[in-house]
């Protein structure tokens, strides 16, 4: 199942007073909206967290929608359950608090951008990339096909692949993966359920 949370409507719903993120509490108000809204869906989904309404937003909201959202939801541990996030609508001005709250804890999210291409922002090693990068030009596959398209092992392969779900960048299936973006759209709503 795909999800759609439109983030300015979130804003409108907590606070009537605002028309930006630039309070924390604000961005922890909308956090928390946007939790209960993926607490109504199942256990695994594909959401898009839609930013296209939203004029400005500061380091302190990105820190309480972004980062701790995805913190919730990629953990080598275990998460709180199998979400997927797909970031539309991000400016370049959202970008920069973005990327320096991706940066200060180590995550990386896909972002789809005007020309609906998914896109890696955040921290994300050289073969993860690669890896990432292969998977999402073939739509899905496994280690061995992530091998072939990317030039590296077999082996490393299989571990980047393994690592890149779970920081929820990609999607398992029992037959393997497919990256996490306009491609996998297309296949959720079928595949979701297996």
């Amino acid at each position: 199942m795909i999800n759609h949370i439109d983030v300015s409507s979130m804003l409108r719903n907590v606070c009537d007073l605002y028309s930006n993120l630039v309070t924390r509490p604000t961005g922890a108000a909308v956090r928390c909206a946007i939790e209960h809204e993926l607490d109504l869906i199942g256990d695994r989904a594909l959401t898009v967290i839609d930013f296209s309404h939203v004029g400005l937003l500061d380091f302190s909201c990105a820190d309480e929608i972004v980062a701790k959202l995805l913190l919730q939801y990629v953990s080598v541990d275990t998460p709180r359950r199998e979400v997927y996030f797909v970031f539309r609508g991000i400016s370049d001005s959202h970008l920069d608090a973005i990327e320096a709250v991706l940066e200060r804890h180590q995550l990386a999210l896909v972002s789809q951008f005007a020309d609906g291409a998914p896109r890696l922002i955040g921290t994300v090693g050289g073969n993860e990339r690669k890896a990432w990068e292969a998977i999402s030009e073939l739509g899905a596959g496994g280690a061995a096909d992530v091998a072939g398209a990317s030039g590296i092992s077999s082996d490393d392969a299989a571990l980047m692949l393994d690592t890149l779900w779970r920081r929820r960048l990609v999607i398992r299936y029992e037959d393997g993966y497919a990256a996490v973006g306009a491609a996998t759209e297309t296949m959720i709503p079928l595949r979701m359920g297996a």
